[in-house]
């Protein structure tokens, strides 16, 4: 016994049905997209009533703003956008995170001299509360990593280079690809790294390590100490725990290279 053939209607039928199914799953689409953006502008007024209540502690509490930004950023708002508009005239946060910013710029370039450009984010942390005094605005490790990535957007050269569990803030415009970022993580522990080390860790030929520790030298963001027991030793003075305890002079920084 033959199967019957599917008829030209029963196709047509179907098409129709397809059709019509893919009109309704458009409306449904669209009736989802008006309730979620009424549900965002609903949830954006109540955020902006929060910041109306609440922006003495937005101001003064570093843990409350890191809280308030994470809810901002949920919806996509961004406070630190614009210098102008509500969320600027409301908190003030711009104006903040300017000052900010200078005092960030202020505490690098006093010591670059030692540094070379990079300090570790706990260090440049401690400078800056301590210039700001202890009746200041407190100021958090998540508020300096905003107020730089504003920097890094005005392209002034400052950028964050991850470190073990925290970062390595750069303020010089200097080129450091991924082999400098791993020779920098790979001198976390004890300050300084040799040419031996990285060929072990990192199974690199000599004429690759030798050619990153150049760099860092060229950019002042090692120092080389060529009389080491048992091979030269290259100093990477934003991780040098004995330096951040105390200030060092240009006249010694250029003792410690060769």
């Amino acid at each position: 016994m033959h199967r019957r053939g599917v008829g030209a209607g029963a196709i047509a039928k179907k098409k129709l049905a397809e059709a019509r199914y893919k009109e309704r799953g458009n409306v449904l689409a669209e009736d989802q997209i008006v309730q979620m953006s009424k549900q965002l502008e609903t949830f954006k007024s109540n955020l902006e009533e929060f910041a109306s209540k609440h922006k003495q502690e937005i101001r003064k509490n570093s843990q409350f703003r890191v809280q308030f930004q994470e809810m901002c950023a949920t919806i996509g708002v961004d406070p630190l956008a614009s210098g102008k508009g509500f969320w600027s005239e409301m908190l003030g946060v711009g104006d903040f995170y300017y000052e900010l910013g200078v005092q960030i710029i202020e505490v690098c370039l006093a010591l670059k001299h030692r540094n070379g450009g990079l300090i570790t984010l706990d260090e440049l942390h401690q400078r800056v509360l301590k210039g700001r005094g202890k009746y200041a605005q407190d100021v958090s490790q998540d508020d300096l990593m905003r107020a730089i990535k504003k920097l890094k957007v005005m392209g002034s050269g400052f950028g964050m280079i991850p470190v073990g569990g925290s970062y390595l803030v750069q303020s010089v415009p200097a080129e450091l690809n991924m082999d400098h970022t791993v020779v920098l993580q790979l001198a976390e522990k004890k300050g300084f790294v040799t040419v031996s080390e990285i060929k072990d860790s990192l199974k690199w030929e000599k004429e690759r390590a030798c050619h990153v520790l150049d760099h860092l030298l060229k950019e002042g963001l090692a120092w080389l100490d060529s009389q080491a027991a048992e091979e030269a030793q290259y100093w990477l003075p934003a991780l040098f725990s004995e330096l951040t305890s105390r200030d060092v002079t240009p006249e010694e920084a250029n003792q410690m290279t060769p």
